[in-house]
């Protein structure tokens, strides 16, 4: 049965004070989740975004979405053409294992939307955040350890294991050596996850303060923030230690980022250096959530646009699959 079949008459839309407004005609894409996933859990929304891609308060994980048939894993697609406006079907199915219509923190309240628009400084991840991929991961593929540094990788984010262990263990497994790093940034180039350079300079122009927070190497994230224009004094990250002959030594423990609730302190130091009133932390993992904290951040966003993960998603207070999102809630 087509998906057109569960098409509803759509209801009025909402700005960001929670106002109803008339979507403009001719100019509105329409987005409607399926009435039958009411009955596998998952909660009906019905979103309007205009063509320039305005707000869309809807999981839109569209990162690894695969074609099959005009109908994507992950969340269906179907457009059906019509005069004016085009309507677009969505159908909401799962990203990472995850359903996505069962969060109740998508859409953000009142009250973080304000805190939101109040910080005076925001953190981001990096690997799976900023960026698409995980450097780590990335980097021991690389060096032909991909699969083994990649399952240790998912525990250390779900929280499963301590960090600072999770990581000696995957840098144990393949030991890259500076000559093997030099040669992976040279060949591979990081890959921005969307929306995230307009999403910086968005900040940029409301005054806020930008830092990259990150379990990752400053000799990877350093061209991301070189990209970004973000000055290398806002990079908190680990540093890779290499010998005379560029032979690997292991990373500098005494980096704040190396260890579990390191993210945590970087943000407590950024505070009392800078005496931010608000500030907001934006990732992906279980210690991207460590960081909200009294006296760390007030407000923790979990960008799932890359990876769901279920524990840290739940507990944000707010939960984003598209950085637009984000820019659109500053205008």
């Amino acid at each position: 049965m087509s998906l057109t079949n569960h098409l509803k008459v759509p209801p009025k839309s909402f700005d960001f004070s929670g106002k109803k407004k008339k979507p403009q005609a001719g100019k509105v894409l329409q987005l409607v989740f399926m009435e039958g996933l009411v009955s596998s859990g998952i909660n009906p929304v019905c979103v309007f975004c205009c063509k320039k891609h305005q707000s869309l308060f809807v999981p839109s994980s569209t990162l690894h979405l695969k074609k099959r048939n005009n109908i994507a894993s992950g969340i269906g697609v179907e457009i059906v053409k019509h005069s004016s406006p085009m309507v677009v079907v969505a159908a909401a199915s799962s990203v990472g294992g995850a359903k996505v219509g069962h969060f109740e923190n998508t859409i953000p309240s009142k009250e973080t939307l304000d805190l939101w628009r109040k910080c005076s400084a925001v953190c981001f991840d990096v690997d799976s955040t900023v960026c698409l991929d995980e450097g780590i991961d990335e980097l021991a593929e690389f060096c032909g350890a991909g699969k083994a540094v990649a399952e240790w990788t998912a525990r250390a984010m779900g929280g499963s294991v301590p960090f600072e262990e999770a990581l000696a263990a995957r840098l144990k497994l393949f030991n890259p050596s500076l000559s093997q790093v030099q040669n992976f940034l040279e060949q591979r180039p990081p890959r921005l996850s969307p929306g995230i350079q307009e999403l910086v300079q968005k900040l940029k122009a409301n005054h806020m303060d930008v830092y990259l927070i990150s379990g990752g190497f400053r000799q990877m994230i350093n061209p991301v923030a070189s990209i970004l224009g973000i000055p290398k004094e806002n990079i908190f990250a680990n540093q890779l230690l290499f010998g005379s002959s560029g032979e690997f030594l292991g990373f500098d423990a005494n980096e704040p980022t190396s260890r579990s609730g390191g993210k945590a302190t970087a943000v407590q130091q950024l505070r009392k250096a800078h005496g931010y009133k608000a500030l907001a932390m934006i990732g992906d993992g279980a210690t991207d959530l460590e960081a909200r904290r009294p006296g760390g951040a007030d407000l923790f966003i979990c960008y799932a646009g890359v990876q769901l993960r279920e524990a840290v998603a739940t507990k944000a207070d707010w939960l984003v699959f598209n950085f637009k999102d984000l820019i659109n809630s500053l205008e």
